[in-house]
């Protein structure tokens, strides 16, 4: 496996990423992928990707794309579902589901920390349902809860 800069090539897997993200629990009735670049709510995590401040990493295997991670900031009149401040970025992570468990989203997250460290970005945020293995993850890495996004979900953020 091999990580590098996302780039606006990367526009559609990120979108497939973030699909991917979106419908992570089979509890849940799959969202297409219209249905889920329609959504405001949702579509404003790759719309227009990327823009000048975006920042993401992705992760190669045989060839193909097999995850990625990236950064983006939103601004408090529009915010993400991990909001915290306008200068926070919100991340974004996704791994194709046959390369889970192998290191990959490790090796992701790191990888966007370290960019963002080089782009003087001090903290990141995410949400994150309470149900999703992903959480462990996040925990493993440093992120910290600092509130409630919903019932079900976690805002984190970590101090790099």
């Amino acid at each position: 496996m091999k990580l590098r800069p996302a780039t606006a090539d990367d526009a559609d897997f990120l979108a497939d990423v973030l699909v991917a993200a979106v419908n992570w629990s089979p509890e849940w009735p799959p969202k297409s992928r219209r249905r889920v670049l329609a959504a405001p709510n949702t579509a404003c995590y790759v719309a227009g990707w990327p823009r000048e401040s975006d920042l993401g990493v992705v992760a190669e295997a045989d060839g193909k794309r097999v995850g990625a991670a990236w950064l983006r900031f939103f601004a408090p009149d529009a915010p993400g579902y991990g909001f915290v401040a306008a200068d926070v970025p919100e991340l974004t992570i996704g791994v194709a589901e046959e390369w889970r468990g192998r290191g990959v989203g490790r090796a992701l997250l790191h990888a966007v920390e370290d960019r963002a460290k080089e782009a003087g970005i001090a903290r990141i945020s995410l949400s994150v349902e309470r149900k999703n293995f992903a959480q462990r993850l996040y925990f493993a890495a440093g992120y910290e809860v600092v509130g409630a996004g919903s019932e079900q979900s976690d805002t984190m953020v970590k101090v790099l």
